[in-house]
């Protein structure tokens, strides 16, 4: 492989350099087994080759279905070193969906972790001309390749070459996927670098699914450039957590409200020793007062965050000294992020504090939405990224985050596309109009409420069973409520902002079990 030519803006210098001056520094911990920065390196060299050998390379893409593992971070870096797109899938997908997203991604090859073997080939056996796949680790893909059906030739790697596909929910039905080069995650990691430098003695858990941006660019890309040490969690489980943060003396973390709640409300929370911990990144909502109180009374304050995946994905961050100074608030632009607020309706910049649309630019945003112009031209008016979010700014530059105007809501973390999950639900015979909005929820932060018209009696279980089968179980609504007609603003369109009062006003009375409401409740007020 041509090495000198690489770009000087190219994440697989990272890897090469760091084993180079540190080589027996661990840089991975997955589950207790460790890795140092050499062996790291040589095992993504040696399938770099065995891939190139296989005719895979620059301008490639390379589809996974994995747990966050050692073995996942060595076909990531294998895939840096070639100028391969990288493009992890979500394993809480259900086959229907990851089939779907595999035929649109058209890789060269899907590769998939033991773990969700039975996933991935049922979502293989979908496709009419399903790619060549493999098996990440040592035995599998390390060993063997399949080879490419397109071979390309060997060549340097470019800074604009994509580096990661993320696939994201939008105000769209179908999800996209958001492309990141190789420059894109360098400034992303630059910038977090100066809002929160990394020092080599760090230890930072990673906890959140490598199928989100964040568990490769708010953290982890930035250790392995820095020297440090991540330790790799590949579930949620709060006990664990608090276990870990002591054990291996965490040093920094990055995770959403939900899951700092979980773990405040863990039985191990009173007697669990976190005295290690230097930074707590939070980030996916704004955190709530109460659980950053909780936190606060063991000396931990928290740093919020904003980000965006099309924004790679920081672009505001508020530092942990005056979190408690602006409550609610999600900060001040990252180094190299631009922002500005515009009028939603005339789409003139407003200045000094208003509320508007937020728009971002800067070099760590994304390339293009894949094999989408349409979408990609959308999303963006001149170099100007359009977040769909308004936001509120104040007098000293502080912004926070009002509301989304894309109708999309955040559940514990994952984005859910409302247009998705009515999508799903419309497929049934007797429903013959659905609209989904997302509400308040204490744990999860918003949860979805489906309001139903059928043609005929359903009943809630049958409609859950039949859209089980088309979404993944984040995506699954709270409630599912039985109405005569939705509320419309105007002919065409649904009045959401009268679903929201209904929805709000549903989840408060208690519980998130499905349910359908009395006859007095069934048309939204």
């Amino acid at each position: 492989m041509n090495r000198e030519m690489d770009g000087p803006h190219t994440i697989g210098r990272w890897l090469r350099d760091r084993a180079a001056s540190n080589p027996s520094k661990i840089a991975i911990d997955d589950r207790g087994v460790a890795t140092d920065y050499a062996t790291l390196a040589s095992r993504a060299e040696s399938l770099a080759s065995r891939l190139t050998d296989a005719g895979h390379g620059a301008g490639g893409r390379i589809v996974t279905v994995s747990g966050s593992s050692a073995d996942h971070v060595v076909a990531f870096f294998a895939c840096a070193f070639l100028g391969i797109a990288f493009v992890p899938l979500s394993w809480r997908l259900t086959p229907t969906e990851i089939a779907e997203l595999i035929r649109r991604s058209r890789p060269g090859l899907v590769l998939v972790e033991d773990e969700h073997v039975a996933l991935a080939e049922t979502a293989l056996r979908m496709l009419d001309d399903a790619p060549a796949h493999g098996y990440l680790g040592v035995a599998g893909v390390e060993a063997h390749v399949p080879p490419s059906r397109s071979p390309v030739p060997v060549r340097a790697v470019r800074d604009d070459d994509p580096l990661l596909v993320i696939f994201t929910s939008g105000s769209e039905a179908a999800p996209k996927g958001v492309v990141l080069t190789h420059q894109n995650c360098f400034w992303t990691n630059m910038a977090l670098a100066q809002a929160m430098p990394m020092l080599p003695t760090d230890v930072v858990l990673s906890m959140l699914p490598q199928y989100h941006v964040a568990a490769w660019n708010v953290q982890p890309l930035l250790a392995w450039w820095s020297g440090a040490t991540v330790v790799l969690e590949r579930s949620f489980q709060p006990g664990r957590v608090l276990q870990l943060i002591s054990r291996r003396r965490i040093t920094t973390m990055m995770g959403v409200p939900t899951q700092y709640r979980m773990l405040q409300e863990s039985a191990g929370w009173a007697d669990a020793d976190l005295s290690s911990l230097r930074h707590v990144l939070v980030g996916g909502a704004t955190m709530p007062i109460d659980t950053a109180q909780s936190w606060a009374a063991r000396d931990i304050a928290f740093t919020q965050g904003y980000g965006l995946t099309e924004a790679g994905p920081n672009v505001l961050t508020l530092p942990a000294a005056e979190f408690a100074e602006h409550p609610g608030a999600v900060g001040r632009p990252y180094p190299s992020v631009e922002v500005r607020l515009v009028d939603v309706e005339t789409e003139l910049e407003l200045d000094g504090p208003a509320t508007g649309e937020l728009w971002v630019r800067g070099p760590s945003t994304f390339a293009e939405y894949l094999d989408d112009p349409d979408a990609t031209a959308r999303a963006r008016s001149e170099s100007w990224l359009r977040t769909g979010d308004l936001a509120q700014r104040d007098a000293a530059g502080v912004y926070r985050i009002v509301d989304r105007l894309k109708e999309i809501y955040v559940s514990g973390g994952e984005n859910v596309a409302p247009a998705e999950v009515e999508r799903a639900f419309g497929a049934h015979p007797l429903v013959t109009a659905v609209a989904v909005v997302g509400a308040a929820d204490p744990v999860w932060g918003e949860r979805g409420v489906a309001f139903v018209v059928t043609s005929d009696a359903v009943s809630t279980d049958e409609l859950l069973a039949f859209v089980r089968e088309r979404l993944a179980a984040f995506k699954l609504p709270a409630r599912i409520v039985f109405v005569e007609e939705l509320p419309r603003s105007t002919i065409e369109k649904v009045a959401r902002s009268a679903l929201r009062t209904a929805a709000a006003r549903i989840m408060d009375s208690g519980g998130t079990a499905h349910e359908t409401v009395t006859a007095s409740e069934r048309r939204p007020r």
